[in-house]
């Protein structure tokens, strides 16, 4: 039986422990803590799961498969206190929203995950709105986790152009993490006069970027991820939005800071992202 562990109780690493239950895996949730959460599938409130989380510094077992689910902010921390539970061939998921992560690892099976997976934690309740997906590049690896998660719930879509998955969810990322953010406000504010403009025309800046960076889309990818921004419900709060009202450290590093950066790379005029980019360090102050 494969170990598998999931570093991050937050909504993505509850989620993927849960959708693993049923797998024969022996799956550890892990966390800063010993604690058990109260967990809500597919926002169905009238059944709640418990899921225990084990401290991190507590579990001393070597796995296969490691997800670390924490956000950006968090990271550097879990990569003082995590080399306990790897062995030399070790797979390591980094399933977290942004890019330009996977740089910071010392260990040759790192794969970064798009991730597909909504919900919130509020105290020690989770509440998973929606998806169970992550979209990994297509190796021998992958196919392994692939093939030991086959009978469970978790979702994992194998690609061979991994660079468009991740570059895709981080420009849908891009504008309604941003306005949402910026305004503390959820998917309502998108009703604003003008507010769309904004995200469309801070996703034309970040497709540029893509392309400098050797990433193609459709000519319609903008009304696309328009068009998905139109079907979230107006309650619906981002990452960002949740982190930002909670005064949660930001994942600008991996999403507006990333694309920033890019930018002044291959010196391209993004006066709306460097714009947003700011007024979100401001707000970290």
């Amino acid at each position: 039986m494969n170990n598998v562990a999931i570093i991050g109780p937050g909504a993505v690493g509850s989620t993927i422990a849960f959708d693993l239950r049923d797998a024969s895996l022996n799956v550890k949730l892990l966390g800063r803590r010993n604690e058990t959460l109260h967990y809500y599938s597919n926002n169905a409130l009238d059944t709640k799961y418990q899921l225990d989380v084990c401290a991190l510094n507590e579990y001393h077992e070597t796995v296969d498969f490691l997800f670390i689910t924490v956000k950006i902010p968090q990271l550097d921390t879990v990569l003082t206190s995590y080399q306990h539970l790897l062995h030399k061939n070790t797979i390591i998921i980094l399933a977290q929203n942004g890019h330009g992560q996977l740089h910071k690892f010392d260990h040759p099976y790192v794969y970064q995950a798009v991730v597909y997976i909504s919900g919130q934690k509020t105290g020690n309740t989770i509440t998973h709105y929606r998806d169970h997906k992550l979209i990994l590049d297509q190796n021998a690896h992958t196919q392994a986790l692939h093939q030991c998660i086959s009978n469970s719930s978790l979702n994992i879509e194998l690609t061979t152009d991994i660079d468009n998955a991740i570059w895709y969810k981080l420009l849908v990322n891009l504008a309604i993490n941003s306005v949402t953010a910026l305004t503390r406000s959820t998917a309502s504010v998108l009703e604003v006069p003008g507010i769309k403009k904004l995200c469309e025309q801070l996703l034309l800046e970040g497709i540029n970027i893509a392309k400098a960076e050797h990433v193609h889309f459709e000519p319609n990818i903008v009304n696309t991820i328009l068009n998905i921004y139109d079907g979230y419900p107006a309650e619906m709060g981002t990452s960002m939005y949740y982190d930002i009202v909670d005064g949660r450290s930001l994942e600008i590093d991996g999403i507006q800071g990333y694309l920033f950066y890019k930018a002044r790379k291959h010196h391209l005029n993004t006066p709306i992202l460097d714009t947003i980019y700011h007024l979100l360090l401001a707000q970290q102050k």
